[in-house]
């Protein structure tokens, strides 16, 4: 059975621009989406600038085809990368399964510490959302310092966080977003690991709780100020973006 233009899409919802965390669904960056009759996939997607950084262009367009791939009935996917001055390195790279050092002679590092590094900035951006979140759900700066991996089980859209047999109910999706990069950069894996660090991924104390939250919050605020900017350049080179 072939799959569905809807459920490609929905599979691109959690692929981020790595810089801002954002996917690229809600960031509008895709441009063409086609399924054939038999599954094949054709994306072709654009950036804000014809100069963003060829590392995130490639990682984009990986993991774009890495998640149409994934699904049952997809045949074969083929991605573009269009307006950008490594266009044609990126599509022919992603497309050929080259790596990335492979496809750029003059490669100055490698995508893996870059993605590492990512993540661990959208980690920490992605903490302050759930910290406010267990906040709001009444807990305070010793419980949540005290929070490990197996003190919270997900049902639905509701998470559950066991305080020593007393239980706390919220949205899920602020703690699954912040887990999910948390298991990215190995910070969490285990239910006895602590669930929050600090900047330097070092056990909260729960004299550390205000100082890990202000670092947090500075760590949203600069991608929230950078997805701005690239909002603003995309929709200047996508006018009719600009009303939606």
């Amino acid at each position: 059975m072939s799959v569905t233009a809807d459920a490609v899409r929905d599979a691109l919802d959690g692929v981020t621009d790595p810089e801002l965390d954002q996917p690229i669904t809600d960031l509008d960056y895709i441009e063409t989406l086609e399924v054939s009759d038999n599954g094949d996939v054709r994306l072709a997607f654009a950036l804000p600038t014809a100069w963003c950084s060829p590392t995130f262009a490639w990682m984009m367009a990986a993991d774009a085809r890495d998640a149409a791939s994934a699904l049952d009935g997809v045949g074969e996917v083929r991605i573009e990368l269009r307006d950008h001055m490594h266009a044609e390195e990126v599509t022919r790279g992603v497309n050929e399964g080259l790596s990335f050092e492979t496809a750029f002679d003059t490669a100055d590092g490698e995508v893996a510490s870059t993605r590492e590094t990512l993540d661990r900035k959208a980690r920490l951006a992605r903490q302050y959302d759930a910290t406010e979140a267990l906040d709001d759900a009444g807990l305070d700066d010793r419980q949540i310092a005290r929070l490990r991996r197996g003190d919270v089980t997900f049902e639905d859209e509701r998470a559950t966080v066991d305080l020593d047999g007393l239980y706390v109910e919220l949205d899920a999706r602020p703690l699954e977003r912040y887990l999910e990069k948390a298991r990215a950069v190995d910070l969490v894996s285990d239910d006895d690991d602590r669930l929050f660090a600090d900047r330097d991924e070092d056990a909260l104390t729960p004299a550390d709780v205000p100082r890990a939250r202000r670092a947090s919050r500075l760590a949203k605020t600069n991608m929230g100020g950078q997805g701005g900017v690239c909002a603003s350049l995309h929709a200047s080179r996508n006018p009719e973006l600009a009303g939606d």
